[in-house]
């Protein structure tokens, strides 16, 4: 007998099956239902127990009781149970091969959706919404079971798996500019900015003053055309970069005592500005401000900020089988294939991503979907179950429609018919939060690090951009020497230095300290991280020494 005591060990209930036949009867199901019996009340009669890995090591399960034996030990009492809930949102996961299911159940948490009933009351850090989210056509238990129906992620996009233009390689996806019009992959950003009011310990404190007002136009000054009279943004405005949302300033003076007499008043009058400014390369709107105080008494304020944004080129979408991709081209309707109804896809999506990746699923979905449409009703795909593909196929010849799914198309470019029948219907596309907006960088001249004197690193600190080690190489290879010249010392670092052309040592205003002379100093040019370099071996006790000759003409 083993006896496991350790905590966290993850648990499954089972029906006990005693001789070939579960101990769970239909008149305990009855029961169930019925809220005469509870689940506690199964576990206390001996009816059903939980297992973990190390008994399961011993068991015989059978999934379904048409599969129990004399051998079995235990029935499993729904196999869907055995996903989680991200995995329990994928249609028909055991088509897919396994790594799609296990990208999706990533790609899943990034899907921008609903997130709650009262998302619109609530001041978030950053939270993205769609603004017309819809129930997925092929739904599973799980996503009766958890209500994801209720706060969906996503949109039901007519799909055409076809190829066109060649701005759909590589998993690129091209977008219906009517769809986008009409609503399609529409999302809002919510962002705050938030300001603390605090007192200091000479009494002091920080204040918000009324905006600026210019002298010769007698008009707010546009730095604070947001703000109110109480220098607080006002809901509803529109804000652009660089303008003030709450204008703070804060006193010079906040630990030394103020003296009394005039000399204070003189003081408390001696405050700088620390405006809370917006930063950004769209516009956003004040959607709401909130005043409040934090457990220490001091004053603070909320400001959230929205922004709607339509789908542009660049954007991610996901479908829900781990088939990401980006937005490669937005097209007019016009110039788009349609159907004999005159339907025109809202997606159109390259083939290429179907053999390699295996996702059968997605095929599934497509054609679940389309004839949920003509019967009006929602099919499922539960794992290791579902509506089947015959079903599905009777329905679609019931409507007359092509018991494969695809349909007559021509080219909305040339007005012919297209040489192949196309695989169209419905699949459920999730936007993800991967937006091409917020990952736009570039940069010329800009900030530099003290230590190095290079430029800084990464986008929130308007970065530059690094030519690495393996760019270098290239360009070793390609032999532009002067291009990685400028790269990695004139853009970079660029230092003027005197050196010594006797001792080899750095010297100093054309004079050489170690010398006592300026005969032989001259002037060159190397990397500031060179010099540091030099500079920081020196003070360790290692002299590096630099070699010069001079060239003639």
């Amino acid at each position: 007998m083993y006896i496991a005591s350790d905590g966290g060990r993850v648990c499954r209930p089972y029906i006990i099956v005693d001789r070939g036949k579960p101990k769970v009867l239909q008149k305990h199901i009855n029961e169930l239902t019925q809220e005469i019996r509870s689940f506690e009340d199964f576990l206390r009669e001996g009816l059903v127990e939980y297992l973990d890995v190390n008994e399961e090591n011993d068991c015989l399960i059978a999934l379904y009781e048409s599969l129990i034996t004399s051998e079995t030990t235990h029935l499993e009492i729904e196999p869907f149970t055995i996903l989680g809930v991200c995995a329990g949102l994928i249609p028909y996961p055991h088509h897919n091969q396994s790594p799609r299911n296990t990208y999706q159940c990533a790609m899943g948490k990034q899907a921008i959706g609903t997130i709650a009933y009262n998302q619109r009351n609530r001041i978030d850090t950053l939270m993205y919404l769609l603004t017309y989210p819809e129930a997925p056509m092929v739904k599973s238990k799980t996503i009766d079971l958890i209500g994801f129906d209720k706060v969906p992620a996503g949109q039901n996009a007519m799909v055409a798996v076809m190829s066109y233009s060649g701005y759909d390689i590589e998993d690129a996806l091209i977008l219906n500019k009517a769809s986008v019009d009409r609503g399609f992959g529409r999302c809002h950003v919510y962002r705050n900015q938030k300001c603390i009011l605090k007192k200091y310990a000479n009494q002091s404190f920080d204040r918000i003053m009324g905006p600026l007002i210019d002298g010769n136009t007698r008009e707010v000054i546009w730095k604070h055309k947001v703000l109110d009279q109480d220098g607080i943004c006002s809901p509803g405005e529109r804000v652009t970069n660089k303008q003030v949302l709450l204008n703070k300033s804060m006193p010079v003076v906040t630990m030394s005592p103020i003296e009394t007499g005039n000399k204070s008043e003189q003081q408390q009058q001696e405050f700088q500005d620390v405006p809370i400014t917006y930063k950004g390369p769209v516009d956003s709107y004040i959607e709401n401000v909130m005043i409040s105080s934090n457990p220490e008494e001091a004053f603070l304020i909320k400001v959230l900020l929205r922004q709607t944004r339509r789908p542009e080129i660049g954007d991610k979408f996901s479908s829900r089988h781990g088939q990401k991709g980006v937005c490669g081209l937005i097209v007019q309707q016009e110039d788009m294939p349609f159907n004999d109804l005159g339907i025109c896809p809202d997606i159109i999506m390259n083939p290429h991503g179907f053999p390699s990746r295996m996702t059968v699923g997605k095929l599934m979905e497509l054609l679940a979907g389309k004839a949920g449409l003509l019967d009006g009703q929602f099919h499922y795909g539960t794992a290791f179950g579902g509506d089947k593909v015959e079903d599905m196929c009777q329905d679609l010849i019931r409507h007359g429609y092509n018991y494969l799914g695809k349909d007559f198309f021509t080219s909305g470019i040339t007005g012919e018919p297209l040489s192949a029948y196309i695989y169209f219907g419905p699949v459920y596309y999730q936007k993800l939060k991967h937006m091409v907006l917020d990952k736009m960088h570039a940069r010329a001249k800009g900030p530099r690090a003290i230590l190095t004197r290079q430029p800084t690193e990464g986008r929130s600190r308007d970065g530059g951009l690094r030519l690495g080690e393996m760019e270098r190489d290239c360009l070793i290879g390609y032999g532009a020497s002067m291009l990685l010249l400028e790269r990695l010392m004139i853009s970079s670092d660029q230092f003027e230095v005197d050196v010594c052309g006797e001792c080899g040592l750095l010297g100093y205003s054309g004079w050489c300290h170690y010398c006592k002379s300026s005969c032989n100093v001259s002037s060159l040019r190397i990397p500031y991280a060179c010099k540091l370099l030099f500079q920081e071996l020196q003070s360790m006790n290692i002299v590096p020494r630099l070699k010069l000759k001079k060239y003639s003409e």
